[in-house]
């Protein structure tokens, strides 16, 4: 009796043999690699050699950093103005509230990461719960805080009120919006569908500046509220109208087939709904959702435009003055720094969740 023959097993390339074929297969390979690297290793120099070797750390350095003779960066403007960028007008002895109320929505976001929190049951009323912390530290007249009104709100708290506000009131729009689209009644479907279009047709500033500026003249005297929550609505519909679409497409990749059955189980609209088409459809629609938080997080800083002190413009103030004009570019790389950090954080979280759920690879 014959045996079957067993292949033996390729040997497996070692790094060296990876970079060998992927970098230095041909002889042009070898050149564009080499000079590609000697320019990035010229350019991390420079980099290093101006942000570290040669640059001042010391805060309230102002006049030695003015007469600086090798050029180095002028770290002194973030550590003597850092306060500003962070909490914008926020009373000075009041600042360590914004700072918890900032933690705390951070802690929020990392239990969110944790599995046991994902259901229905438990996410929302923990971003609820945050959020409610969050709001009664920043703006006071409970448990003895002294009120501090939305006007001095300022810095990265006022971005991260302004991106948790928007994913809270977006997120439940665009699952009733997303479900509005696919109504089995056309004139509900279709209505639906132009206000989406509608409002993904316009820029986000034009709708900033509509709630901001124009809904005060259309609106009656007890619905005008103050304007930074009129910003935030305008900033929530648009997130939606966008989330809508994603979730819509997310359904629309599930067979036709899971529907069929749940009905023929004898299960009932919402029960569909809620045990088996939202679910995979977020699961679907996974790597455009990360997306748009990323860009939703970003384009915060739009509400400069229309006279919040975020901490876009926290940070151009606080190298705005005559004292620090020319430190700028030092500000605007720690601002940049800032947001690189939520934005990668969540970026990296969303690239783990592909993998772990198994979504966006072909």
């Amino acid at each position: 009796m014959s045996h079957p023959v067993i292949p033996a097993a390729l040997p497996r390339q070692t790094m060296v043999t990876r970079l060998r074929a992927r970098y230095f297969a041909t002889p042009r390979d070898t050149v564009v690699t080499l000079v590609f690297a000697a320019f990035a290793a010229w350019v991390l120099w420079a980099l290093i050699d101006w942000a570290l070797l040669k640059a001042t750390f010391a805060p309230n350095a102002r006049d030695i950093c003015r007469e600086n003779p090798e050029g180095g960066a002028c770290w002194s403007v973030v550590s003597t103005r850092w306060r500003i960028v962070l909490f914008g007008l926020y009373p000075f002895e009041q600042q360590w509230r914004s700072g918890v109320a900032c933690i705390v929505m951070v802690v929020v976001a990392v239990l969110s990461c944790v599995p046991w929190f994902w259901s229905a049951r438990r996410l929302p009323p923990l971003w609820i719960a945050g959020f409610g912390i969050f709001y009664v530290l920043m703006r006071g007249g409970y448990f003895g805080l002294s009120d501090v009104s939305e006007q001095n709100w300022g810095g990265l708290s006022l971005t991260i009120f302004i991106f948790a506000a928007v994913c809270l009131l977006g997120m439940p729009l665009a699952i009733i919006f997303a479900l509005l689209r696919r109504s089995n009644l056309p004139w509900i479907a279709r209505t639906m569908a132009l206000v989406i279009d509608a409002i993904r047709s316009l820029p986000l500033l034009s709708i900033m500046f509509t709630f901001a500026i124009v809904m005060p003249f259309v609106l009656p005297d007890w619905a005008i509220g103050d304007k930074l929550y009129r910003v935030i609505v305008g900033y929530a519909l648009f997130f939606a109208c966008y989330q809508a679409e994603i979730i819509r497409g997310g359904m629309q990749a599930l067979p036709g087939g899971q529907e069929e059955a749940a009905k023929a189980l004898g299960l009932n609209y919402w029960h569909r709904i809620g045990y088996i088409i939202l679910p995979q459809a977020f699961r679907n629609a996974l790597p455009p959702t990360i997306n748009q938080f990323v860009i939703t997080f970003k384009e915060t800083s739009l509400v400069t435009i229309i006279g919040f002190f975020d901490v876009m413009a926290s940070g151009r103030a606080a190298s705005g003055t005559a004292d620090w004009n020319f430190a700028t570019i030092e500000m605007y790389v720690f601002v940049g720094l800032i947001f690189f950090v939520f934005v990668f954080s969540l970026s990296r979280y969303g690239a783990y969740l592909e993998r772990r759920l198994g979504v966006g690879r072909r």
